[in-house]
């Protein structure tokens, strides 16, 4: 088999598996739903498969040069710009999960207040006040919700310029912190902005998996600003464009649809996002907030009841968080190392393809 056939079919194999690992997160079992934390792991594992078998396509065993001819040469820096934009947003996204955090500590103190038996006025009282702050605090406007004190921007990285020292000594001072004018909705706009599939002879080249990582990102970004609380998602954008007729691109159209939808019914209320934790929660805290309001001791037995049940299920959601927010966070900055890393790679390939021959 020559060259030019195994790059094919190295190809055609890392699209058949990105079909197969987005048609797996589109289909998770009962205990995975879409958009919980669990579910946002295997989101992220998903992009780290996709990612390292796509540089591996792109820069293993490959004479520089090739990748800094054209359509290249335009290609790879709008890739590098988009992974830098995404940066950003693991910064910002990480950020929030402070955020989900705080709302669970709140539940963790409706859950010691109304875990009595029996129950009485003052542990009523008490639940109440905490369901108010946890339902206000999942309702704060973006700009509020993220607890951000930065006052400069923390840019992942500079745009033009940048060395390898400059990136190693950026990269150790990294600050998790985004400027209060940042908008992730912005962000992700700017990275769909110039999206455009390879047609003709490039659509089964190698600027096809180019491509395809570049939504593989996008997507993954946008659905982490979803999820996450995160500065400023006024006007995400719901729609971006991947042609349906592209076999890989099938499951994963059809989770951006899901998403969108739900994205639009949670930004009329000023949801703080769409979480599966986080929206089991507002419910029961809503829930709960009608029992205590007409609680008097000892209480309805069947309302005391349906309340137990309530607290019962809020225990199970506190409980997965606790396990899975702090990994989670791990795990976005374990993204975060990768695509400094990919960057970091890249730069040096066009800096190697379009150094003189000598």
């Amino acid at each position: 088999m020559d060259t030019q056939e195994q790059e094919l079919e190295d190809i055609e194999l890392f699209q058949k598996h990105v079909s197969d690992r987005f048609t797996e997160l589109s289909s998770p079992p009962e205990d995975d739903a879409l958009l919980s934390v669990s579910w946002l792991h295997s989101l992220l594992d998903v992009f780290l498969c996709c990612e390292a078998e796509f540089e591996a396509i792109l820069i293993m065993d490959r004479d520089p040069s090739q990748l800094s001819k054209p359509p290249f040469d335009r290609l790879i820096p709008e890739f590098i710009e988009r992974a830098v934009k995404a940066l950003d947003i693991c910064n910002a996204v990480a950020n929030g999960v402070d955020s989900v955090r705080h709302c669970q500590k709140l539940s963790e103190i409706v859950i010691s207040a109304l875990d009595q038996n029996p129950l009485g006025d003052g542990h009523a009282k008490r639940a109440k006040k905490a369901c108010l702050m946890l339902l206000s605090a999942m309702n704060l406007d973006d700009k509020e919700g993220t607890h951000v004190k930065a006052t400069e921007r923390s840019w992942s990285f500079g745009r033009r310029g940048v060395n390898k020292e400059q990136i190693a000594g950026h990269f150790r001072s990294l600050s998790w912190q985004v400027a209060k004018n940042w908008s992730s909705a912005k962000q992700i706009q700017s990275m769909i902005y110039n999206l455009v599939a390879p047609r003709g002879a490039e659509a089964s080249g190698l600027p096809s998996p180019i491509y395809t990582m570049n939504v593989i990102m996008i997507f993954v970004m946008w659905a982490l600003v979803a999820a996450i609380p995160c500065q400023e998602r006024n006007g995400l954008p719901t729609h971006f464009p991947v042609p349906k007729q592209l076999n890989w691109a099938h499951s994963l159209i059809g989770l951006q649809e899901k998403i969108a939808d739900e994205w639009k019914k949670k930004e009329k209320k000023g949801m703080s996002g769409l979480l599966d934790e986080l929206q089991k929660m507002e419910k029961l805290a809503q829930s709960l907030i009608d029992f205590t309001d007409s609680f008097h001791f000892p209480g309805d037995a069947e309302k005391v009841k349906e309340a137990a049940a309530n607290v019962s299920e809020l225990k199970e959601i506190f409980g997965r968080m606790d396990q899975g927010l702090t990994p989670l966070q791990m795990h976005i900055r374990e993204v975060f190392h990768r695509i400094v890393r990919s960057r970091t790679e890249f730069l040096d390939v066009l800096e190697k393809g379009s150094a003189p021959v000598l």
